[in-house]
């Protein structure tokens, strides 16, 4: 069965930026659309961002609007989530999943292949 695995997350300073990886162990999730979701300390999970299947259209979070890129390499089977500026508040394991739909969506339970998530910790 197809796998996700995320990388990348580490402690950082508020200000700094951060590239977090999510690789497919095969191109089974390439025709889909890829999300970030994260979950902070004592919350629920929350969507970050989505791309569709061919990498053209992306929906961001306001949250993380104008921070925050996805981008995806189909021939890596690769998703990115490029992190600028962060913040305290950006503190959380971040996850990506696969959603069962090509086109974008922001509903959780439309994502039904998930990543055991990297932790990122911003300091102030």
């Amino acid at each position: 069965q197809v796998q996700l695995v995320e990388s990348g997350g580490r402690l950082v300073q508020a200000g700094d930026s951060l590239r977090l990886s999510c690789a497919a162990s095969d191109r089974t999730v390439s025709p889909y659309a890829m999300g970030w979701f994260r979950q902070a300390p004592g919350k629920g999970r929350e969507f970050v961002a989505v791309i569709n299947w061919s990498g053209d259209s992306t929906y961001y979070a306001d949250s993380v609007k104008g921070r925050f890129t996805i981008s995806r390499d189909n021939a890596k089977n690769t998703v990115f989530l490029q992190m600028n500026s962060l913040k305290p508040e950006d503190t959380a394991v971040f996850f990506c999943a696969a959603s069962r739909w090509s086109d974008l969506t922001t509903q959780m339970s439309d994502f039904l292949l998930w990543g055991q998530g990297t932790q990122v910790t911003v300091s102030s």
